[in-house]
């Protein structure tokens, strides 16, 4: 699945769209890591704990937007932005969307056509698979010969 942040990918066509998809999850920090972070605060510096609870819900509705994508027959996500807000005083909410739609790589020749298009146009022509050979009757008998 390709994902953007932009409105287009260069390179490609916008052949369908299915609308907005989203992923999203809501956490609530664990008092042990709430704790440690409210330490290593005094200090400043990065909090590790947090950045792993950040990075882990990321990924987690990431992953659910592709899936939502995949469901509608989309092959990619533009305009997908990261929504992050608090709720409460131990809950975060993080979401991810975008506009899943279903792209055509540009081929040589094509206006607009990339590097990386042609590549894929290249590429997904020579690994086609060649239908299968008809099957081969069986050869009619041979006439009797006379002598």
């Amino acid at each position: 699945m390709l994902i953007v942040t932009s409105n287009e990918i260069p390179g490609h066509r916008i052949d369908a769209v299915f609308g907005e998809v989203m992923g999203l999850t809501v956490r609530s920090r664990d008092i042990g890591s709430q704790m440690l972070a409210g330490f290593r605060s005094l200090g400043g510096g990065e909090l590790p704990e947090m950045t792993k609870a950040l990075y882990e819900s990321r990924q987690e509705v990431m992953a659910r937007m592709v899936n939502e994508a995949q469901q509608r027959g989309a092959n990619a996500i533009v305009a997908m932005r990261f929504d992050t807000s608090e709720m409460g005083t131990n809950w975060t909410e993080v979401c991810a969307y975008g506009t899943a739609v279903y792209v055509l790589p540009l081929g040589e020749g094509e206006p607009g056509a990339t590097g990386q298009s042609i590549y894929l146009t290249t590429t997904a022509s020579q690994q086609q698979p060649t239908p299968p050979a008809p099957p081969q009757q069986p050869a009619p008998p041979a006439p009797p010969q006379q002598f």
